[in-house]
């Protein structure tokens, strides 16, 4: 039976009656709708608006000036080429070279500890290594290099104490990091060679496989090209160079001073927490003995499909770098620390032989341990 008023459903009618409730609920969801739009709207201006303050305070922290020719890039980087022959027949000192896949590092005045090298890692642990654990800064730097970054009022005279010759190949990469401040003072102050390629700001990585998420600023790196960083962009944001800017080999001369006061590491610290503890007796009261890099591994070219190599190999090295403080039972058996077991010392002979660690003739403390390459 249908209800009086012709309605046939209660509900009906009941709307019928108060027509503004139903105006009132789509008012209020199109307010609703209006109100996130707009919020949404406003949380990405207020994004886009950080975003632009952000790039231009890094665009004032960097300085670009093309100072080096054709001619003079070939010439200097024939004296890099020399650098990197000498590392390979082991004629530089223990801690002036530091090999990683696709990355080389040749320290010259000063050299620092970082990364995995430290027991305690993080921001304001690393330490300049003790007077004399690294080569001098090459005479040739100083004639071709800072001279003229002296004399175009780059730097003043006097300033450069700390060189570092990055050598990359292609696929290399260096991950986001400050210049330590409490070692370095500013600016910083980096010659490219070889071959374009850029510094990226603000980047974050992941790794295995490695991703690397859009930078905040992008700055093209020049063949010849002088790059000073300073302010904001040396001290409050992070710069990276990503393994697909290194399409070709790519190395930077950077040029930096120590303050007077940047912590350096004693010698017995140094040969203490960086070696087992038969070495480190060994080494303790010998701060003569000059040890010698021995070449570990010849440059390789990456795949530019499988860019994440590098790195992978990189955090293997870190981990075999760990292992070699763990005791003996936690230890993995294939040894590879690139700055451990492939130095070469007088009184110790490392060799490949199948199977298990075998103990050497009482004539002689050192072992016989199997080397095993990634």
């Amino acid at each position: 039976m249908a209800a009086s008023g012709g309605y046939k459903d209660l509900r009906e009618k009941l709307k019928s009656m108060m027509p503004y409730r139903e105006n009132q609920k789509s008012r209020e969801a199109e307010y609703g709708a209006e109100r996130k739009r707009k919020h949404s709207d406003d949380e990405y201006s207020d994004y886009e608006e950080q975003k632009d303050e952000e790039v231009r305070k890094v665009k004032n922290g960097v300085r670009q000036i093309r100072l080096f020719s054709p001619d003079e890039c070939v010439r200097i980087e024939g004296k890099i080429d020399e650098v990197v022959s000498r590392a390979e027949k082991g004629l530089y000192r223990e801690h002036t070279v530091d090999r990683a896949p696709l990355r080389n590092k040749y320290f010259f005045g000063e050299g620092y500890t970082y990364g995995s090298q430290l027991q305690k890692r993080g921001p304001g642990q690393e330490r300049l290594y003790p007077k004399g654990d690294v080569d001098e800064i090459p005479e040739w730097v100083h004639e071709l290099v800072i001279k003229k970054l002296v004399h175009h009022r780059v730097i003043p005279e006097g300033f450069v104490n700390s060189a570092v010759i990055n050598d990359y190949q292609p696929g290399g990469c260096i991950v986001s990091h400050v210049d330590p401040i409490h070692i370095f003072e500013r600016p910083i102050v980096s010659v490219s060679f070889f071959s374009d390629s850029a510094l990226c700001f603000g980047c974050k990585f992941q790794f295995k496989p490695i991703r690397v998420s859009e930078p905040v600023f992008f700055l093209p790196i020049r063949r010849g090209s002088v790059t000073v960083l300073s302010g904001y962009a040396a001290d409050e944001i992070t710069h990276c160079i990503r393994p697909q800017d290194i399409k070709e080999r790519r190395a930077v001369v950077i040029l930096r001073k120590t303050r007077t006061e940047a912590p350096r590491l004693e010698t017995r610290s140094l040969s203490s927490s960086m070696l087992p503890g038969y070495m480190s007796n060994r080494l303790s009261g010998s701060n003569k003995l000059q040890q010698i890099l021995k070449p570990k591994r010849s440059h390789r070219k990456a795949d530019p499909d499988a860019a994440h190599r590098p790195r992978i190999l990189e955090m293997d090295k870190e981990e075999n770098r760990r292992s070699v403080l763990l005791p003996k039972h936690r230890r993995q058996s294939n040894f590879s620390s690139e700055n451990y077991w492939r130095r070469s010392y007088d009184y110790t002979d490392y060799y490949e032989e199948g199977g298990e660690e075998e103990e050497d003739d009482d004539s002689s403390p050192a072992r016989k341990v199997k080397m095993r390459r990634h």
